[in-house]
């Protein structure tokens, strides 16, 4: 058997594993009407998935007077709150999360949620079991600075050149090579094929089956 490339297996959350990315956008928008502010397009709401919600609301919404940046993210989550409950994971993550866990990787999450937010998502979805660390957008930096993957790699007593990072989004790809880690690419998410290309992913999958084939075969 080759030899593993990664110890290491580190997830986004929202459209990577949670097909969350067309509420995300219906709640930003959403947010944004409630208060009488321009309202971002599809593009431009669904590029900020992955940030920590302050950033996401300043870069989706911007050139607005600071003050309605606290209203706005008050409003997402309300938003987000009726209708998280009726999100689904993609098909086929609960049994890659399993197969990685039995072939010994250590896993974790990387993510733009808040805390109370991921932490809801992993009790509703039944994931926490497969988790060795996660690291929230309130408790550090918002990607793509590196601190979430140095802080990961630091508890679990791990290497970075030995961590993969995989997401949907760029934010996700440049924390990778921010914090010195691999990168790899899911086409399912919220940020396109072609975005997510610039940045030169050792891999992109066009759906979590392909992601969980070549993980089996090439991490």
């Amino acid at each position: 058997m080759a030899k593993k490339q990664f110890d290491l297996i580190v997830f986004d959350w929202d459209g990577t594993l949670m097909d969350s990315t067309a509420t995300i956008v219906d709640c930003i928008q959403a947010a944004a009407r409630d208060l009488g502010l321009p309202v971002p397009d599809q593009r431009a709401a669904s590029h900020v998935i992955g940030l920590s919600l302050q950033s996401a609301m300043e870069t989706a919404i911007p050139d607005v007077d600071p003050r309605f940046y606290p209203q706005i993210v008050e409003r997402y989550r309300y938003h987000y709150l009726t209708q998280d409950h009726g999100l689904t994971l993609f098909a086929g993550v609960p049994e890659m999360l399993e197969d990685l866990t039995g072939q010994g990787y250590l896993l974790a999450v990387a993510t733009g949620k808040s805390r109370a937010g991921l932490d809801r998502a992993l009790d509703v979805s039944g994931l926490r079991r497969f988790f060795d660390a996660t690291r929230c957008a309130d408790e550090t930096f918002s990607k793509p600075h590196p601190a979430m993957l140095q802080e990961i790699t630091k508890d679990l007593g791990q290497e970075m050149h030995r961590t993969v990072m995989i997401g949907d989004t760029t934010h996700d790809l440049l924390l990778a090579r921010n914090a010195g880690a691999s990168g790899v690419a899911v086409h399912y998410g919220a940020h396109t094929p072609d975005d997510l290309r610039t940045l030169s992913p050792l891999y992109a999958a066009n759906s979590v089956a392909e992601l969980h084939a070549w993980l089996s075969h090439n991490a």
